[in-house]
């Protein structure tokens, strides 16, 4: 059958070698010692047409692609050869058939160690994966590896995933989607389960629920804005904290945090940052967009206003620079960085209270905002902290999830070409109108490309929340929004139980490193109404585990949620409508902090990595996965650069392991990363920094 996908990169395969290579060393048994099941591995049996049995031609797209079978061969007689020229779109690919009798058979929880030997003259070959889902049948399933020009036979070895509930048999093979010739010979594929440990949670109910717990100093400013650093402090940023009064005494705020210690380090904040945009930049520094100009007078003549001035935090120095202005006032504009390390900046409020329209673009090579006559300009509104999320080929989707009243017009959500300069829109986002201050999320791992919508409400309506989630797969040809799982209810802040039909907005949602989604924070109404719920979202089978435990402290408006690079999860803000602001901080340990040792990194040899290399570390203990995680930059419900993105690791026999790292900087667009791995009872190491370049 002809498979298609819009993938350029393998990071998911490499993720997946990178385990693979891994787990062997670990193992400590020679590669490909089990029983190998894939039929017809060494391409020797041929069927009536002259090609291997068993396998299958397949691909889309333009340019010209011939198949055949060589006879330079690693091993017997045959070897399966695609040359392609002239592709600027699609893919070609020599795959097993999806058929009962060829595909191998795989028992969900396990993992598969693939090896294959490979010749190839084109930098874009990938490994790439199918999985048969028992209800929905035959689908893509991840690229696990990017595979690098050779010119003699090597082996690229990978560990797959962990294999998804109601996945019955893969298929696999290698995509060349650029100009050149690939060769490959003797496929192998055995179960290489690695075991849980057996050890048992023996403390009640945190084995399941995790726990909270206040800590015993207050924050000292309001903390509006979460920056976690790469030197693993967290930068809290108030401005003026939404207080008027602040405002015009021109006193503006802002402490790092060391959660080491617990201890807060005052930072001279040299102008309003409340309510503006940041992300770090490649070199780890913060930029800072917009802010506010004022607040809305007292005689109606106008509303909050935004600044146009940008600032850079440096973490060596704890300070802050002015950069050069932006074309446009900007007041709750949201900031994504662009796989080349630019920043482009999108809607908020201008200086004279209207909706921006000026997309603005900071390049990280120059520190500067480029004049407007450089950046392409759709004129779009995409309303305010518009959720931006990069996606693997460049382009930005616009979840629809937003702050303050009515989503944008069309669909709520859409595609921007940001070369092209064309707005698409999106279909199937449920209730957009009822979207305000819900949280969207690239689902682990980035190379799946789904993105999750939760929750969300209404502040000029003040309709109740809702339960709505919606999820999309961008690879997609044409990427629509379908229903996901209704957010579990919760307990409002009088005790009572949420009705059937009630949810939350102020919604937050957090990586975790054993790959799940923790879902934490929210009000049933406009900055009223605390609803206390909790839940683990598992991307692999799309569903909410409820229960879990739930922050004594009220979070609802100006609340955020943040990973920590030891793996709990810290919870600062709440501003209800009266105007106060809770100061107290919240940190929550996950269930999988209950259940045995952590594994520890003890090797990382070089800690610049760069785009399609193979990193070398050493760990004290046998692990199932690794996968970094960009460090959080949330405010109002909106981190649209969260990520998550998988490591496929080769295994040597000595223990050590490398990781394979993405050729696709879309993927992992450049800067500052965590670095977790995880055991197979789902145990996270403290994560190691590494610097992606």
């Amino acid at each position: 059958m002809i498979r298609t996908s819009r993938r350029k990169a393998g990071p998911a395969f490499l993720a997946v070698l990178a385990l693979l290579a891994l787990m062997l060393g670990v193992a400590a048994r020679p590669a490909w010692a089990g029983a190998n099941l894939v039929v017809n591995p060494g391409l020797e049996s041929l069927d009536s047409t002259g090609f291997p049995v068993c396998w299958e031609q397949a691909g889309w797209g333009n340019g010209s692609v011939g198949y055949a079978v060589s006879h330079n061969a690693h091993g017997g007689a045959n070897a399966m050869q695609i040359t392609v020229s002239g592709v600027s779109t699609g893919d070609r690919k020599a795959m097993m058939l999806e058929n009962p009798s060829c595909a191998p058979s795989v028992t969900p929880g396990h993992q598969y160690d693939l090896g294959v030997w490979y010749t190839t003259t084109s930098p874009d070959t990938v490994l790439t994966a199918f999985r048969h889902d028992v209800a929905n049948g035959w689908q893509y399933w991840t690229d696990l590896a990017t595979l690098p020009v050779v010119g003699a036979y090597t082996q690229a070895s990978v560990r797959t995933p962990v294999i998804p509930p109601n996945t019955d048999q893969i298929t696999w093979g290698v995509t060349i989607y650029g100009t050149g010739t690939l060769t490959t010979d003797d496929y192998s594929m055995q179960d290489a389960i690695v075991p849980a440990t057996g050890d048992v949670c023996t403390a009640g109910a945190v084995c399941t629920q995790g726990s909270w717990a206040v800590m015993p100093f207050p924050n000292p400013v309001r903390s509006m804005h979460a920056i976690v650093l790469h030197n693993g402090k967290v930068l809290l940023m108030a401005g003026s904290g939404n207080d008027p009064m602040a405002f015009q005494a021109g006193t503006f705020s802002s402490a790092v945090y060391d959660p080491a210690t617990g201890t807060f380090a005052q930072v001279p904040t040299p102008a309003d940052m409340f309510c503006s945009g940041h992300v770090q930049l490649p070199d780890g520094r913060v930029l800072i967009v917009g802010g506010t100009k004022a607040y809305p007078a007292a005689d109606g003549s106008h509303g909050y206003e935004g600044l146009n001035t940008s600032y850079i935090f440096d973490p060596a120095s704890n300070t802050y620079s002015q950069a050069n202005n932006m074309n446009d006032g900007h007041w709750y504009p949201s900031a994504t960085e662009m796989g080349d390390g630019d920043v482009m900046t999108f809607g908020g409020l201008r200086g004279d209270s209207s909706g921006s329209v000026t997309q603005e673009r900071f390049s990280s090579t120059t520190d500067t905002w480029q004049p407007l006559a450089a950046v392409h300009q759709s004129w779009n509104f995409f309303g305010l902290y518009p959720s931006m999320i990069l996606m693997q080929d460049g382009r930005l989707f616009y979840t629809g999830s937003h702050v303050f009243g009515n989503g944008t017009s069309g669909s709520g959500a859409s595609i921007y070409d940001y070369d092209a300069n064309t707005v698409t829109d999106v279909p199937g986002l449920q209730s957009k109108d009822t979207r305000d201050q819900s949280m969207s999320v690239l689902l682990p791992p980035a190379q799946d490309q789904r993105v999750m919508t939760m929750g969300g409400g209404n502040i000029v309506s003040n309709v109740d929340a809702g339960r709505q989630t919606d999820i999309i797969d961008l690879k997609a040809a044409s990427p629509s929004y379908t229903p996901g799982p209704l957010l579990p209810t919760g307990t409002l802040s009088n005790g009572a139980p949420e009705s059937a039909s009630q949810g939350k907005m102020y919604v937050s949602t957090v990586l975790l490193p054993n790959g799940q989604v923790f879902e934490t924070n929210g009000g049933l109404h406009n900055r009223a109404d605390p609803v206390f719920e909790a839940s683990m979202f598992d991307p692999t089978t799309d569903t909410f585990t409820p229960g879990m435990a739930t922050d004594p402290i009220p979070r609802t408006y100006h609340s955020a949620s943040f990973l920590l690079p030891d793996g709990r999860v810290m919870t600062v803000g709440d501003n209800p409508g009266n105007g106060t602001f809770d100061m107290h901080v919240s940190i929550y340990t996950p269930p999988y902090l209950y259940h045995g040792a952590r594994p520890q990194i003890t090797g990382v040899a070089n800690t610049m990595w760069s785009y399609g290399s193979a990193q070398h570390i050493t760990v004290d203990a046998p692990i199932v996965r690794a996968e970094l995680i960009r460090p959080a930059a949330v405010t109002h419900s909106s981190d649209p650069n969260q990520r998550f993105v998988d490591l496929p690791m080769t295994v040597h026999a000595d223990g050590g392991i490398d990781l394979n790292v993405t050729s696709n900087p879309n993927l992992a667009p450049p800067g500052y990363y965590m670095l977790y791995v995880v055991n197979a009872d789902g145990v996270p190491s403290v994560a190691s920094w590494v610097h992606l370049m």
